[in-house]
């Protein structure tokens, strides 16, 4: 935009497609197989099926394409996420898994930010247990 505000929905673009998202989630998978509270949320071996679903999901919330709808319906987050004990342990260990993921994505700063936001309030939303 003209003023140097971020308008949400060219992030994918902005940050460069889907190689920006997949090298972001793979950032963010490393963190989470080295993580006793995260990894056994996750019944793949390899993760690559977790992987592709963020990596199309964040895609698609910054504007870029639909595949992860085509594929998979509406995102229906809480109701996906609703097997797995999500308290604040578990939230704070996903968004420190994120948060160093990004720190080594170098999106501007505009960016960045609005991201970071954005995961905080999805990892807090997705929490349905007490600790």
């Amino acid at each position: 935009m003209a003023d140097g505000s971020l308008d949400l929905r060219t992030v994918y673009d902005v940050v460069g497609g889907m190689s920006a998202f997949e090298a972001l989630v793979d950032r963010f998978y490393e963190g989470v197989v080295a993580d006793e509270v995260l990894r056994p949320m996750y019944v793949e071996e390899e993760l690559t099926g977790a992987k592709r679903r963020l990596a199309l999901f964040l895609a698609q919330y910054w504007g870029g394409p639909t595949t992860y709808m085509e594929e998979r319906g509406h995102p229906r987050l809480r109701m996906r996420h609703f097997p797995f004990p999500i308290g604040t342990d578990a939230r704070d260990r996903w968004v420190r898994c994120m948060s160093a993921a990004m720190d080594a994505s170098g999106f501007a700063p505009n960016v960045d930010q609005a991201m970071r936001d954005y995961f905080e309030r999805a990892a807090t939303h997705l929490m349905n247990r007490d600790d």
